[in-house]
């Protein structure tokens, strides 16, 4: 068995990657691992990296998707209504203010935390609208959501660009 089928893997047209958990045979469980495989159990095994173009907002509706799939995948379906509702505010935030692509990476912890990054190459950090009308605007409320409803949440500046983040917890 190689590593490919032990760590099956996703792959779309951009080359990003989705890696599960090990599948299952007559290894899983033993204990021992492949050489040069991650152990059962590492954080290689609850990650989604998505790599996505500039201003592709189809695009948020498959993050959304690949997202509740391995969240259902990883045991914790549960975090999915507001892991995808907050994670399409970040990378929406990011495809269309930056003019730029974004990277987006989920990882759930082995304390059951997940946490979700985009990335996007826009030093520029994202605002809250502070209108006194944004209570009737059609945008503007991605953050206050993020600011409600995520765990604990921030912004980066990482070389050329920031990291918008947040995190969840199980209850």
């Amino acid at each position: 068995m190689d590593g490919q089928s032990r760590f099956p893997r996703q792959r779309t047209s951009s080359g990003d990657a989705y890696r599960s958990g090990p599948a299952r045979g007559p290894a899983a469980g033993t204990g021992t691992t492949l050489p040069g495989a991650p152990a059962p159990g590492c954080a290689l095994h609850r990650r989604l990296h998505l790599t996505l173009d500039p201003a592709d907002l189809v695009a948020v509706g498959s993050v959304r998707r690949r997202l509740r799939t391995a969240l259902d995948h990883w045991g914790v379906p549960e975090l999915s209504d507001t892991a995808e509702l907050l994670s399409s505010e970040l990378v929406t935030n990011a495809l269309l203010h930056t003019g730029k692509g974004a990277v987006f990476d989920a990882v759930l912890g082995s304390d059951h935390r997940l946490r979700i990054e985009v990335q996007d190459g826009a030093s520029r950090l994202p605002g809250r609208r502070r209108d006194p009308d944004a209570e009737y605007a059609t945008s503007g409320r991605g953050l206050m959501l993020v600011e409600a409803l995520a765990d604990a949440w921030g912004v980066q500046l990482r070389g050329e660009g920031k990291v918008t983040w947040f995190e969840l917890t199980l209850p």
